[in-house]
């Protein structure tokens, strides 16, 4: 197993900022439970500066999810209920005619903030759904023709319910692409729904995160001191072979109409990279690669309709892909 970088000393990871990250997953945990994996992955991507997609059936707890990660980072939020109706312009802002200065001006809208909760984002119809794209993209909108820079930190955390739901629209490729990761959220375990409702019969309240304990332990200093490390550690060549071997072979999978694109294999690197640092070491390794995998390449491939019908999954494909690539050494 490839360990370190050669000919190259490996940055040690600052301890505090490890720590203060994990305060932040320690916060969460106090209004949010049995959701450890989305938790950690969301931290992955705010290390890399990426948007998040929440797949899960209603009430999983993934409003209060997001609202809780922003309270522990002191960053702004807001969330946008997509529906059937809404239109672009009431998720980028618009243009308001002031009747007392006979002048058009600017109203900001939602996507202006840290944390853009997109709540249900397959319910509304495609047009919509490819309004955030540019926000995604380049971090800012364009209205009337001129760009208008978003915040930074800058994620859309997106939520959805399976697609064979009633009511909701797949979301296009291209815009799935752009998701950084793809989280799903469990119905939790047995003991720990029991410690949901413990919490609620001893008087939690989802809409009061101070009254739960919830309290500020990092902020954006901290996150940019952390991405600033995270873009410092190293990857030996035989692990970024490693990482595209990974990819290559979900495109030449039987089972796959569309495998994972060059885009997807930096983003699998983005996000090896910063589990690397989470985990106080200043290189990758493969079982970083394969740690990642899942939830950075699980929306990037599309399965083909015959392989449904068997009841073939992304995830034992997935696991396919990862037991037939070899390892480097």
């Amino acid at each position: 197993m490839v360990t370190k970088p050669a000919a190259v000393d490996a940055p040690t990871p600052s301890q505090d900022l490890r720590l203060a990250l994990a305060a932040v997953r320690t916060e969460v945990g106090k209004s949010v439970v049995g959701q450890d994996a989305a938790v950690s992955g969301l931290v992955v991507a705010l290390l890399c500066r990426g948007h998040v997609l929440l797949e899960g059936v209603p009430g999983v707890a993934k409003t209060l999810l997001v609202r809780s990660l922003a309270h522990a980072l002191e960053l702004s939020t807001k969330r946008v209920q997509f529906t059937p109706d809404l239109m672009p312009g009431d998720v980028t802002g618009s243009l308001v005619y002031d009747a007392r200065t006979a002048e058009f001006s600017f109203r900001p809208g939602p996507v202006f903030t840290n944390l853009l909760l997109a709540d249900e984002i397959n319910r509304t119809p495609p047009k919509t759904q490819a309004s955030l794209l540019e926000a995604m993209e380049e971090r800012q909108v364009s209205v009337d023709g001129e760009p208008r820079a978003l915040p930074d930190p800058f994620l859309v955390i997106a939520t959805q319910n399976p697609v064979e739901y009633e009511g909701t629209y797949a979301l296009p490729e291209a815009q799935l692409d752009r998701f950084l990761l793809k989280l799903t959220l469990p119905v939790p375990e047995r003991d720990d729904e029991v410690e949901v409702l413990a919490r609620h019969a001893a008087g939690f309240d989802p809409r009061d995160l101070v009254a739960a304990g919830i309290r500020p332990v990092a902020g954006v200093e901290t996150l940019a001191r952390a991405r600033a490390e995270v873009a410092q550690v190293q990857v030996a060549r035989e692990v970024l072979g490693y990482a595209v071997d990974v990819c290559r072979a979900t495109r030449q999978s039987p089972s796959l109409s569309l495998g994972v694109s060059p885009r997807g294999a930096t983003a699998l690197l983005a996000t090896a990279r910063a589990w690397a640092w989470l985990s106080g070491r200043g290189y990758v390794t493969p079982d970083d690669v394969k740690a990642l995998a899942h939830p950075t390449l699980r929306h990037r491939v599309q399965l083909r309709a015959e392989a449904e019908l068997e009841g073939v999954s992304t995830e034992s494909v997935l696991d396919t892909v990862l037991a037939s690539v070899p390892v480097p050494r």
